[in-house]
């Protein structure tokens, strides 16, 4: 038997079309309204795909940078770049690779699957794979509460 590649997969169900959870995550309009308070992504194959999360701290450290859009089907998947938090920085100088998958659930709903692959063993990989097994969990809640509540308010966090 092949042993199973090591992943981090998560799954919420959204109170929002397929459509515009596609927006949510592959514009900086829609991403500013759960992801981060500074997206920067450029929805063609190589372009960005960038979560600032610290906007004041100094380049290499702010949060996703670097990070690349690799594949998307529109309104059904987008595979891009991931890189480490900046307190990881062996793990970080090599990215790992998100798969985001957006299905139609029922009338006004959208199942999200994001499974997070490509990860090393040992030493700051585990740290890394501890840190976004939590954090995934985090996005994904504020995600669902966005088109729930409306969109975070990056200012009262």
């Amino acid at each position: 038997m092949i042993p199973a590649m090591k992943q981090i997969r998560k799954q919420c169900a959204v109170a929002a079309s397929p459509a515009r959870v596609w927006e949510a995550w592959t514009t900086e309009a829609g991403a500013r309204t759960f992801f981060a308070p500074e997206p920067h992504i450029e929805l063609v194959v190589y372009g960005r795909y960038e979560m600032f999360f610290d906007v004041e701290a100094p380049t290499g450290s702010r949060g996703g940078e670097g990070c690349k859009v690799l594949a998307f089907q529109p309104e059904r998947m987008l595979t891009v770049t991931w890189n480490a938090p900046p307190h990881l920085p062996q793990v970080r100088a090599q990215k790992t690779c998100v798969v985001v998958d957006m299905l139609p659930a029922g009338e006004g709903q959208t199942a999200v699957t994001l499974t997070h692959v490509g990860w090393g063993e040992g030493g700051q990989w585990d740290e890394a794979y501890a840190y976004f097994d939590r954090a995934w969990d985090l996005v994904l809640g504020r995600l669902v509460r966005s088109f729930a509540e409306g969109p975070i308010d990056w200012d009262a966090l």
